[in-house]
């Protein structure tokens, strides 16, 4: 049998699927008593990937049963309800099953051509983002891999304005010459819009450092006077914290000076999709460009990322591609809005999430997160535990009496299997980041993570 027959053969009869079915169901079925991290043998099992390439073809149902044997044990527990590291959130079911279906279509991205399925949903989604987070009428949106990408779209955007606001045409005049730019940033900026702006030619010696206040937020008060050369960076969300920038003031004096205003708001920005929680955003519509994550707080599966953009001119001459062969449309072609050209069809899930969870759905689980962080810091200071944040939205920072304890508690939690939190440092000291976003979470998983910590905090 040559291997079209046998590739078709696999095709038709659909074992293979069937057989990967059924062991995603056990993993769905077992998420919940499976180890938060893998154990120590499951991670040494990755071994048995350790092999020679193959000289010839084999089975998919072999290839198939390995995975599954070795690899599903060395998977994190992230769809569950005790995860609660680096924001990653959990999965709608209705994301999943239409991100199967959406795998089987295996969708080009790029152009309305390869697409139209794809080009159609990205537009419905860019409508939906504009009225879930208030967002001006002209914004557009471009969906990318994740935030750090889309801090890359929006700051390119704003390079090219700013340069343009001097009259200087970077993609015809390139870097070399161009007029300087003013990129103010607060100390704690997060690590990725550090590493585009040094991806887009901007290293940090350029950077004009604004002092942070006590929870990470921009002082504004220490702003300098700015114009129309200036790239100011704020955040929906500190890393650690969860605070919030002040984007009413900083946005007003930037709207007067025409400077530009890209908020990173990789899992906070949709606090502004929620009711009781929208005062933390005030002002932030008043932006010039928006990064945001659907595979956290919006609980997409991976990958989604967002960028939103008022100015859709400058987004698109940031992003450029020309080419002989690309073909355009008079419908939305997506790599206009992205530095993407083969593009995976991302927004076919986050349309699905969208639509299955509708306003109300966005709400109540996005607050969901809110309260289960609330009942995780005064649980953990019930116990002993040092509350280092005002927990405004999703992010608890904590730490037990000094470093070297607080280390103890890390590892003897996550080692327990129970559940997985990371560590971070804040103002010098070892602290504990604990983030709430899988809607999975129940009161009941943060009771078992409250447990644990307490066995932490009596072994030491």
């Amino acid at each position: 049998m040559n291997l079209q027959t046998q590739m078709s053969k696999e095709l038709q009869d659909k074992q293979l699927f069937d057989r990967a079915k059924s062991y995603a169901y056990q993993y769905i079925d077992g998420i919940d008593e499976m180890d938060v991290f893998p154990s120590g043998q499951s991670l040494a099992n990755l071994k048995a990937f350790d092999e020679p390439l193959p000289d010839e073809p084999g089975s998919a149902l072999a290839v198939l049963d390995q995975l599954n044997q070795y690899g599903g044990p060395a998977t994190i527990a992230q769809t569950g309800g005790r995860y609660f590291g680096f924001v990653n959130g959990g999965a709608v079911p209705a994301s999943l099953g239409v991100k199967w279906l959406a795998d089987v279509w295996d969708q080009c991205g790029g152009l309305y051509l390869t697409s139209p399925i794809n080009a159609k949903l990205e537009t419905v989604c860019e409508s939906w983002l504009r009225e879930v987070f208030g967002l001006p009428k002209e914004t557009v949106a471009g969906f990318v891999s994740g935030t750090s990408m889309a801090n890359l779209c929006g700051l390119a955007a704003a390079r090219y304005q700013l340069l343009k606001n001097q009259g200087w045409d970077i993609n015809e005049k390139g870097l070399n010459g161009a007029p300087p730019i003013r990129i103010l940033a607060h100390e704690q900026v997060h690590a990725s819009v550090k590493k585009t702006l040094a991806m887009l030619g901007f290293g940090k010696a350029n950077i004009e450092w604004i002092p942070a206040d006590e929870q990470g937020r921009i002082v504004v008060e220490a702003l300098p006077t700015l114009d129309n050369t200036c790239l100011v960076l704020l955040q929906a969300g500190n890393v650690n914290t969860g605070a919030y920038d002040d984007f009413d003031s900083v946005c007003e004096k930037a709207k007067t000076a025409e400077a530009w205003v890209h908020i990173d708001g990789a899992f906070g920005l949709w606090a502004a999709a929620v009711q009781d929680l929208q005062y933390l955003t005030r002002g932030f519509e008043k932006a010039d460009s928006w990064a945001v994550d659907g595979h956290k707080t919006l609980n997409t599966p991976y990958d989604s990322g967002i960028i939103l953009c008022r100015h859709q001119d400058a987004l698109i001459s940031a992003l450029q591609a020309t080419g002989e062969y690309l073909v355009f449309s008079d419908q939305r072609d997506p790599l206009l809005y992205t530095p993407e050209l083969s593009k995976r069809s991302r927004a076919i899930e986050l349309w699905a999430t969208l639509k299955y969870l509708g306003k109300a759905g966005i709400d109540e689980m996005i607050l969901g997160f809110h309260q289960r962080a609330k009942q995780l810091e005064q649980g953990l200071a019930d116990v002993g535990f040092e509350i280092l944040n005002e927990v405004v939205f999703n992010q608890v920072l904590v730490r037990f009496q000094d470093d070297k304890k607080t280390r103890k508690v890390i590892e003897y939690v996550q080692k327990s299997g129970e559940c997985w939190i990371g560590p971070s440092s804040w103002n010098g000291q070892v602290v504990i980041r604990i983030s709430v976003c899988s809607w999975v979470t129940t009161e009941e998983d943060i009771q078992r993570t409250l447990s644990v910590f307490q066995q932490a905090a009596n072994g030491i």
